[in-house]
């Protein structure tokens, strides 16, 4: 028998205000659901309080019991025809002896009156008020109360109760692959008593439950008890149902019912478990099937994923390796347009002194001077000039010349110095040929100062 949800036609839902609609776009961004609809369920179920809301959300996604009031989920159903679902129910011993039988036939007609007037009345009731225990406003908080109604009547000597709802309890076993066991608890039964404080809080019975499955127990006078049994449908009380991973549904396998002792239930719930023990080995090793599966697809995607970093990381220095390339392509190319726009300019500059130049003397010129330079590349080239004229002229002179280099200085030869042909901040003016001691015939050397 497999558990699953009801279907109810959504009544007509009305229009949202201004921040009601700012409430739920910022509810979806921070619980990444993407159907609009279920995000207003779960805030209208909520009052609208989106820290609730969101809190409730985390919790259900982590497994963990739900503390804001979580709505109320729908009955679940159980087919409870499936002839694979194992049934042991213990029907009430008959009276023994003609005292018993007396007790019992003087008891019958009280016994059978007040049933039928309570099926009667409740019956009734239904149609003045609806169940209240149909309305689940804190799973949680009924569990709880239970467990501790349950301790202050019983001792706190039982199995270990999942302190959580229903459907959680279902969730737990399904991801841990165990064994579920549930204990609907009837209030006005005449077994209760007597099971919980002979056979469900027994040493022997507790041992076994807590180290062989997962236990849930709820009141069914409380609402999600009451959910509880509308899946399961019990006929009588004390009622037991195993539930566990089937065909990868849960399935309920087993229901016991009626008073039952310790042995005996223990030696019902083992053959149950083995019964189904097959079932859950295939899930498990489904399961761990499929964990290896997901392991080597997750290893897979990493070594793409490394592969691709990988290749990415080639990419990129490919990238900064060409990148470099043409910037440093770029820089030569720069380089060279700078070298030629600078020799170009050069060349108009020598261009530009060569027609400044004031026209050279004839020879019979008294105040004539007659100058012999001797260039770096150990040309020489000869020139005349006059007394009056600046030693800016010489050097403007050699500078128009092709042979000689970029930056050089004028030097004589005895005694050696070095003639001021350029303007200077101790000397702006500098000195004409005759104040520079110059005769009527000189030899000059041209010193090349590019490198320097």
């Amino acid at each position: 028998m497999v558990i699953g949800e009801g279907k109810m036609a959504a009544p007509e839902e009305p229009e949202l205000s201004q921040a009601q609609t700012e409430k739920l776009l910022q509810f979806q961004d921070l619980t990444g659901l993407e159907s609009i609809d279920q995000c207003r369920r779960t805030l209208e179920q909520h009052n609208w309080n989106i820290e609730a809301a969101v809190q409730d959300r985390l919790n259900e996604q982590e497994g963990v019991p739900s503390v804001f009031n979580p709505p109320p989920p729908r009955p679940l159903q159980v087919n409870t025809a499936d002839h694979r679902i194992y049934s042991y129910i213990v029907s009430r011993p008959q009276p023994r002896g003609l005292l018993g039988w007396s007790y019992y036939l003087i008891m019958l007609p009280f016994r059978f009156t007040y049933y039928t007037l309570l099926d009667i009345f409740r019956f009734a009731l239904r149609f003045i008020r609806p169940d209240p225990r149909g309305r689940v406003t804190d799973p949680v908080g009924d569990v709880v109360s239970f467990i501790h109604s349950f301790e202050e009547k019983y001792g706190r000597s039982h199995p270990v109760f999942y302190q959580g709802t229903y459907s959680q309890a279902l969730n737990d076993a399904k991801r841990e692959l165990r064994y579920l066991l549930v204990y609907l608890h009837g209030d006005d039964h005449q077994d209760t008593d007597e099971f919980c404080r002979s056979t469900l809080c027994t040493e022997e019975v507790i041992t076994f439950i807590n180290t062989q499955m997962l236990f849930w127990a709820c009141s069914t006078s409380k609402p999600e008890g009451y959910r509880a049994s509308q899946a399961l449908r019990e006929n009588t009380y004390p009622f037991l149902a195993m539930i566990v991973l089937k065909d990868g549904k849960m399935t309920m396998v087993g229901r016991l019912e009626g008073l039952i002792q310790p042995e005996d239930l223990i030696n019902q719930l083992t053959f149950i478990m083995e019964a189904n023990q097959t079932y859950l080995m295939s899930e498990r090793i489904e399961r761990e099937q499929r964990n290896q599966t997901q392991e080597i697809r997750k290893r897979q995607d990493e070594e793409f994923e490394a592969s691709l970093r990988a290749d990415q990381e080639k990419e990129r220095k490919k990238r900064e390796e060409q990148e470099q390339k043409r910037q440093e392509e770029e820089k030569v190319r720069q380089s060279v347009l700078m070298e030629e726009r600078r020799r170009r300019k050069l060349e108009e500059e020598k261009e530009r002194k060569s027609e400044c130049l004031p026209p050279e003397p004839q020879a019979d010129d008294p105040e004539s001077v007659k100058i012999v330079f001797k260039l770096p590349n150990d040309t020489r080239v000869e020139r005349r000039f006059l007394f009056g004229q600046s030693l800016t002229v010489i050097h403007d002179f050699l500078f128009s010349l092709k042979e000689t280099p970029e930056k050089f200085q004028i030097v004589t030869n005895f005694p050696r110095r070095v003639l001021p042909c350029l303007p200077s901040e101790e000397q702006p003016n500098p000195p004409t040929l005759k104040e520079a001691g110059l005769s009527r015939c000189e030899v000059l050397f041209v010193q090349d100062l590019t490198d320097d």
